[in-house]
C-alpha cells in the first residue's frame, strides 16, 4: 500500500490554476489532480494562511473519495488565501468565480467548503458568471448528457442539495429549514459508526462519544449519534466545550444543535478551551469524531483516548491527524494499528455522494428525504463491508481502505 501511496502522492497534478486578485491581497488556486473520467470535482474554501500545497493535498483527497462516493472522476480543489471575516470577502469571491468560470463550464465541478457556503455563495455567484450550476463542468466533461438530460439532472441537483428536510427522522426541528447540504455529511459520519459495529461486532447503543468541532458536520454527527443511542460525553470546539461523563440527554444534544451560532458551540456552563483541551482527551469514550479542521489531532491525544477505552474513530474532517504527509503519516499509521480508524474518504463522503446520486440517475419525484439519506448510508455500508471482506480485523482498516482506493487510481 505504501508504494502505491507514494506513487500517487508524487504524481504531479494535471492542472494548477493560480490567481492574484487585483483589488486585494487575496490569492487563489484551483488544483486539478487529474481529469479521470473527463472531469474533476472538489469544493472551494477560504482561510487566511492557505497555500497551494494545502489545495493540492485536498485535491488528491477528493480523488480518493470519489472511488467511494462516485462519480468516477478526478479530484480537484479550490482555495483562496484571504480572511473570511474581512468585509471584502464577497467581492473577492465574485472576482474569483468570474476568472474560474471557464473551468466550471467544461470540466470542473465545485461546491462549498471551509468558510464558503454552497447555497449563499457558490450557487448564486457562479450563476452570475453564466454557469448553470457549480457542477456543470462534471456534467459536460464526464456524463456528456444530451441537452434535455443536462437540464433535467441539473434541476435535480439544484433542488436536491438545497432541499429542506421534511421527514422528522432526519431533522432536529421541522419548523427550522435545515437542508440536505446542512445535515447529510454529519449523518454519514454517524452512520459509519453504526455500520462499523454492525459489521465488526458490537452495538452502538450506550457507547460514549467525544466530538471535536461543532460546525455543520460535527453538530449533525453528534445529533445523529445520539439518535442512534450513543451517549455524547464531550464536545470540544474552538471557543470551548462541554463535558458530561454520564452522557448528555437527547434534549440537551438537540438544544446544543439548535442553539449553535454559525459553526460555534453555544451552551450553558461552557468550559474554556484551554481547560477543555486538558480534560477531554482523558474522558472514557469508545467513539471519537474529529470534525474540526484538518491536521489537528495529535499522537498524545490519541494515546490518552486509547487508555480510556477508545474503539473507533469516524472522521468528519479530511486528514484529521497532525501529520505533514498528504495522507498516511506516522500519527495516522500509529492510530490505525491501535484502534479502528475508518477512512475519512468513506465516513465523510456524504455530500459528495449526494452530488453523484443526483447527477447519475433520474430520481423519483417528489424527492424523498429517506431516499437521499438512505443512499448515502448504503454507500458507506458497502465501502466498509468491502474493507472487512478483504481484511476482517479491527485494526489497519484505514490502510486497507486506501489500498482498495489506490488500486483503482494507479
Amino acid at each position: 500500500m505504501k508504494e502505491l501511496l507514494k506513487k500517487y502522492e508524487d504524481k504531479q497534478p494535471e492542472i494548477v490554476f493560480h490567481w492574484q486578485d487585483a483589488e486585494t491581497e487575496a490569492e487563489g488556486w484551483t488544483v486539478i489532480n487529474s481529469l479521470r473520467g473527463g472531469a474533476a470535482g472538489g469544493g472551494t474554501r477560504m482561510r487566511k494562511g492557505l497555500d497551494m500545497n494545502e489545495v493540492l493535498s485536498l485535491a488528491k483527497t477528493m480523488e480518493v473519495k470519489f472511488t467511494v462516493s462516485g462519480p468516477a472522476i478526478g479530484g480537484a480543489k479550490s482555495g483562496i488565501n484571504f480572511d473570511p471575516n474581512d468585509v471584502r470577502k464577497r467581492g473577492v469571491l465574485e472576482r474569483w468565480y468570474k476568472v474560474v468560470s471557464p473551468l466550471l463550464k467544461h470540466y470542473y465541478g465545485t461546491g462549498g467548503d471551509l468558510n464558503v457556503d454552497e447555497i449563499h455563495d457558490v450557487i448564486p455567484l457562479t450563476e452570475e458568471c453564466g454557469v448553470w450550476h457549480p457542477q456543470e463542468g462534471v456534467f459536460n466533461g464526464h456524463f456528456q448528457p444530451t441537452e434535455a438530460e443536462k437540464i433535467n439532472r441539473i434541476g435535480q441537483l439544484r433542488h436536491g442539495v438545497i432541499k429542506v428536510i421534511e421527514d422528522p427522522k432526519y431533522t432536529p426541528k421541522i419548523s427550522r429549514k435545515y437542508t440536505v447540504a446542512d445535515m447529510l455529511t454529519g449523518y454519514g459520519v454517524a452512520e459509519a459508526v453504526k455500520h462499523y459495529y454492525n459489521i465488526y461486532g458490537g452495538d452502538i447503543k450506550g457507547k460514549r462519544a467525544i466530538v471535536q468541532g461543532f460546525g455543520n458536520v460535527g453538530s449533525a454527527a453528534a445529533y445523529y449519534l445520539n439518535q442512534l443511542g450513543a451517549k455524547i460525553v464531550g464536545i470540544i470546539d474552538r471557543s470551548g466545550g462541554v463535558i458530561n461523563e454520564n452522557g448528555f440527554s437527547s434534549e440537551d444534544v438537540r438544544q446544543m444543535f439548535l442553539n449553535k451560532r454559525g459553526n460555534m458551540l453555544v451552551a450553558e456552563e461552557m468550559i474554556p478551551f484551554e481547560e477543555m483541551n486538558e480534560r477531554i482527551w482523558t474522558i472514557p469514550a469508545e467513539i471519537f469524531i474529529p470534525a474540526a479542521a484538518s491536521r489537528l489531532v495529535t499522537k498524545e491525544q490519541i494515546t490518552s483516548m486509547i487508555k480510556t477505552g477508545l474503539e473507533v474513530i469516524s472522521p468528519g474532517a479530511n486528514v484529521p491527524f497532525a501529520d505533514k504527509e498528504i495522507f498516511f503519516g506516522p500519527i495516522m499509521e500509529y492510530t490505525d494499528k491501535q484502534v479502528s480508524l475508518l477512512p475519512d474518504f468513506v465516513s465523510n463522503c456524504g455530500i459528495a455522494r449526494v452530488f453523484a446520486y443526483l447527477m447519475e440517475s433520474k430520481v423519483e419525484i417528489p424527492m424523498r428525504d429517506e431516499a437521499i439519506f438512505n443512499d448515502t448510508s448504503e454507500t458507506i455500508f458497502r465501502a466498509l463491508k468491502k474493507i472487512y471482506d478483504l481484511h476482517p480485523y479491527k485494526t489497519d482498516i484505514c490502510k486497507t481502505g486506501f489500498r482498495i482506493a489506490l488500486e483503482q487510481l494507479i
